[in-house]
């Protein structure tokens, strides 16, 4: 009876949880007339894809997917590279001010978002990249770095000093230990970081709303909301399919990287 009760409970928050994203993916195939009905019905008398058609081939849409896709892959191949070198070296090398070194690095993730928002797109503009790709690519490292380091530092606390050291007695250098033992290692944690802040760059909206005001450069986060959401209509059966097809990359990501993430973020929290 136990079992029953926690099952039962357990899968009436799932539905719970889960049912605005099944309203949303039905909403998307409803037709038009049906969205506004008195009283409201949960499953569309007629399915149609009339509203991903329109939103694909008469909006900017993939224009708005390409650049999330790129200002992603870019955020997270450059935040894992710096994470996973600045984590070793915290873990690894003896020098002055390591463990004060690690914990400014945390108190960077702990700052309100907001308050770096005037400093960054004021450097940005004396750069010469505001209002591009290249410039959200740079704020969300300032804010995904701190985070994925001290994440890929708490998992390497917990491979073996042994199997670096067996590798440098058996004639490997520097590099090639690291390359060659930690890294296979510490894959599951870099993967883990790497879905994180995969999913962060997907979904930020702060950052890319400031720093970037041009169709060009927008990601799908403020682009669709500039496209289907205006002072006197909102289009909602564009903007839920516009929804379902921004939520397909990272369910398919996650289905795919899961047993990483779990395995990654459980032995993360080793410590040497």
């Amino acid at each position: 009876m136990k079992r029953i009760a926690f099952n039962l409970m357990a899968w009436t928050i799932v539905l719970v949880t889960a049912f605005p994203l099944i309203w949303m993916v039905i909403t998307s195939v409803k037709p038009q007339f049906e969205l506004f009905r008195i009283p409201p019905t949960f499953w569309p008398e007629e399915i149609t894809f009339e509203h991903y058609r329109r939103l694909l081939w008469e909006t900017p849409f993939l224009l708005f997917m390409r650049n999330s896709l790129i200002l992603s892959f870019s955020t997270t191949v450059l935040v894992v590279g710096v994470a996973t070198l600045g984590a070793h070296s915290l873990v690894r090398f003896r020098y002055p001010g390591r463990e004060r070194l690690a914990q400014l690095v945390l108190f960077t993730y702990l700052l309100p978002s907001v308050v770096l928002i005037l400093p960054l797109y004021l450097m940005m503009v004396w750069l010469g990249v505001a209002n591009s790709l290249l410039s959200l690519v740079i704020a969300y490292t300032s804010f995904a770095l701190p985070y994925a380091l001290w994440l890929l530092r708490s998992f390497m606390q917990g491979i073996p000093d042994d199997l670096e050291s067996a590798a440098l007695v058996d004639g490997a250098t520097r590099m090639e230990a690291f390359f060659d033992v930690i890294l296979p290692q510490a894959l599951p944690g870099i993967i883990s970081t790497s879905l994180f802040t995969f999913i962060l760059s997907w979904n930020e909206y702060l950052y890319a709303l400031v720093l970037v005001n041009t169709d060009s450069a927008r990601p799908l986060t403020t682009g669709v909301m500039s496209m289907l959401v205006s002072s006197f209509n909102i289009e909602w059966s564009l903007l839920m399919a516009a929804s379902v097809m921004m939520s397909v990359p990272l369910i398919i990501i996650f289905a795919v990287l899961q047993k990483y993430l779990t395995r990654g973020f459980g032995a993360g929290g080793v410590k040497g």
